[in-house]
């Protein structure tokens, strides 16, 4: 044991130093002003103040920092997507995770333990060829596998021998794996208050003024600010934003459930989902076992509970792996998703010169965490978007040239 470390420990006292110092009041101008506290705006934050050296930064946050969908989804990392431009933008999401801790001398727990998508019928291995051809092309880990590889993968596995729902293969994505999303967003939030950033908790924009082809101010409940630039990434609460900036982002929300069981000892070593049954499986750190499946079927902005999705989900689960069918459920969550009509998220420039969008995220933002901050952080510091984020920009959908990821998962993750 190093000698400091029992220093430490037999001390009647203990110094304590916050990684994020207290909610400071705001001043009257910034040079960005980011609106959501979340995963996204910290890490834009913290790659504005580390790669570009701008510090004068409000971190604008309605509730309480990483509250809202951070905290609210199952920390799946993959990259094993359709279209060339998604495979290529979140290939860099999970090369950045491998980074993370390093880059925020902070533990976030990234566990690469690949992704193992389910197949139940032909027609699906056959999408998985053309997924795994077109991902070994942009340089990721994806290879369709037999049903002998699907039981040594995964070992606990039901495979419904003649059944229904027999699994005939899979796609094995050896890049796939989960990170801690509460110590992403605090390990950006804290490295982003060092260079000076300043993060406003319970801090809720009311308005954002704009004057000549540009946002001039953004106005909270705390008092207006005048900003340089302005990004909006604030997770189900987009679509509204953008409203209050004259702006109608392509955008619709929808409840997202998942739960998680009493913890066990370590026994699912990879992630597992199925297509048929809209389902999927991580088992955490922990040792529960995170469970997820599809958006509810209505638009609404509630991050409630319900009976049915908690029915859906454990029979999926159950199916699976039935030795599984007698733990509790321990809690059971929902998010806010902000879903487009090609299933892919809107980046970069927006109708006004200075206001920048991180939006339309559905199920998919946590994954997305560090590149997207990166590359909003390049758009806001040069005023270029970069090429990376380009198709994905607000004005495909005036042009139709829409990056259609609708089969991109067995479910919403």
């Amino acid at each position: 044991m190093p000698l400091s470390l029992l220093k430490y420990g037999l001390r009647r006292t203990y110094p304590v130093t916050g990684d994020i110092a207290a909610t400071p009041d705001l001043k009257p101008h910034y040079d960005v002003g980011i609106i959501g506290g979340g995963g996204h705006g910290l890490a834009c934050a913290h790659y504005l103040s580390s790669r570009h050296g701008i510090g004068s930064v409000a971190v604008l946050e309605k509730g309480y920092l990483a509250g809202g969908n951070t905290a609210r989804n199952t920390t799946t990392i993959r990259s094993n997507y359709i279209t060339p431009q998604s495979i290529a933008f979140y290939k860099e999401g999970v090369e950045l995770y491998g980074e993370m801790a390093q880059e925020l001398d902070f533990n976030v727990m990234f566990s690469q333990r690949g992704q193992l998508t389910l197949a139940h019928n032909d027609s699906t291995m056959r999408s998985f060829h053309l997924r795994a051809e077109t991902g070994k092309f942009a340089g990721i880990r994806a290879e369709v596998v037999d049903a002998g590889d699907v039981r040594r993968l995964c070992p606990g596995l039901n495979m419904d021998e003649g059944g229904s729902l027999e699994i005939v293969g899979g796609l094995w994505h050896a890049d796939g794996g989960t990170a801690r999303h509460d110590a992403v967003a605090w390990g950006y939030a804290a490295q982003a208050a060092r260079r000076g950033v300043e993060i406003h908790q319970r801090t809720e924009v009311l308005a954002i003024e704009t004057a000549g082809g540009k946002a001039t101010a953004v106005v909270t409940n705390r008092g207006r600010i005048a900003c340089g630039q302005v990004l909006i990434a604030c997770g189900g609460m987009n679509y509204d934003m953008g409203l209050k900036a004259g702006i109608e982002i392509p955008i619709r929300c929808y409840p997202l459930q998942a739960m998680v069981t009493q913890p066990v000892k370590p026994w699912l070593h990879t992630l597992v989902s199925s297509v048929s049954l809209h389902t999927y499986l991580v088992q955490s750190s922990r040792g529960e076992v995170v469970i997820g499946g599809g958006s509810d079927p209505y638009q609404l902005y509630a991050t409630r509970s319900t009976l049915d999705m908690k029915e859906q989900l454990a029979a999926g689960a159950v199916h699976l792996f039935p030795f599984i069918g007698n733990l509790k459920i321990l809690r059971q969550w929902a998010g806010i998703t902000d879903m487009t009509p090609d299933y892919s998220p809107i980046m970069g420039a927006s109708p006004l010169s200075n206001l920048w969008l991180d939006c339309g995220w559905g199920t998919w933002g946590f994954k997305a965490t560090p590149v997207a901050g990166k590359r909003l952080a390049e758009c806001i510091a040069t005023g270029r978007v970069p090429d990376i984020i380009k198709p994905f920009a607000l004005d495909r959908f005036a042009s139709f040239s829409l990056v259609n990821e609708m089969g991109a998962t067995a479910a919403s993750h």
